[in-house]
């Protein structure tokens, strides 16, 4: 149900991209509209992770620079049957996390320092289980996709402005309909934007517990997370709003409602969705709590330790 509603709604996005250059320029601006939309998306469908990571200062890591964290990632992306993405690590000190590429092939996962420095180990295996499912539902380049239609949609409605023109032309717009289709296009297609990435998170919340096998540790996670976001900005995502739609929660201050012009779920939605997902996996151990030395029979290992190791006593997670 979740993918059907998200090709409709992608459907929707796309055909009033289309519509937008038809009413500007008639047949020809409909075709004008059609080749903008291919350009834009082959330039997001290649450059589109390169940006993003570049707009939030984000760098890449590995196994020597961090250890923990990039090991953490390995484990988790072979329990998701993923191919190893990229790490990169953000320095900024609001707890959050996003995944981009444009496909699992070429993905990568980015976190914030304050994500690493302020969650349990537990937690931050959940928000990186919750990326990892975007990356494997390829969420990544179906929101970067929507993204760019939408900032063309923007785009076209400024141009109706300059070929507008007057209604003598059959083509043309009036000044009345062309104000109208500068301030309504860009809205109609900012809901439809918001709408497939709330969709989205729900399904990445769900899949993300899978490959954790604890939805208790997101559902921990979100809660501390959307809490930090009310206290602590991000400057980046404040300068960069249109990516504020890839991060886990919402970065961006201000409040955050679940309705048509939220880019996110309510945490408290996602929360509850995730606590009655744990019922029916049989978890109930709080997120954070630290494992028994033997763990039982069918729970998944813990975050920083190598399935068949020894236990190992906990440190701080990156130090």
């Amino acid at each position: 149900m979740n993918y059907m509603r998200t090709a409709l709604l992608l459907a929707a996005l796309t055909g009033l991209f289309l519509a937008v250059g038809y009413v500007i320029g008639r047949e020809s601006g409909l075709v004008i509209a059609f080749f903008i939309a291919m350009a834009t998306n082959l330039f997001a469908y290649w450059n589109s992770d390169k940006m993003v990571l570049s707009m939030h200062g984000a760098q890449q890591v590995d196994q020597a620079s961090a250890p923990e964290f990039y090991g953490l990632v390995e484990r988790l992306a072979k329990q998701a049957n993923l191919p190893m993405p990229k790490v990169f690590i953000m320095d900024n000190p609001q707890p959050n996390a996003f995944a981009t590429g444009r496909n699992p092939q070429n993905a990568a996962v980015a976190a914030t320092t304050g994500l690493l420095e302020q969650l349990s180990p537990e937690e931050v295996a959940g928000v990186i289980a919750h990326e990892l499912a975007h990356v494997k539902n390829r969420d990544t380049l179906i929101m970067t996709m929507t993204a760019t239609i939408a900032g063309a949609i923007g785009m076209l409605g400024n141009f109706a402005m300059f070929f507008g023109g007057g209604r003598d032309r059959g083509g043309g717009l009036g000044p009345i309909a062309t104000i109208a289709m500068i301030i309504l296009a860009p809205i109609a297609a900012m809901i439809v934007q918001m709408a497939i990435s709330r969709t989205r998170e729900y399904a990445a919340d769900r899949g993300g517990a899978e490959i954790s096998g604890e939805p208790l540790w997101l559902a921990s996670a979100l809660k501390r997370i959307d809490s930090a976001a009310h206290q602590i900005e991000n400057d980046t995502a404040e300068a960069n709003p249109a990516t504020a739609h890839m991060f886990i929660v919402n970065p961006l201050s201000g409040a955050r409602m679940d309705n048509l012009f939220s880019t996110h779920p309510a945490t408290e939605n996602r929360i509850a969705a995730l606590m009655t997902l744990a019922q029916t996996m049989g978890r109930s151990r709080p997120a954070g709590q630290a494992e028994p030395t033997a763990a039982p029979r069918g729970e998944p290992p813990g975050p920083w330790d190598t399935p068949g190791d020894a236990p190992r006593q906990r440190r701080g997670p990156w130090s």
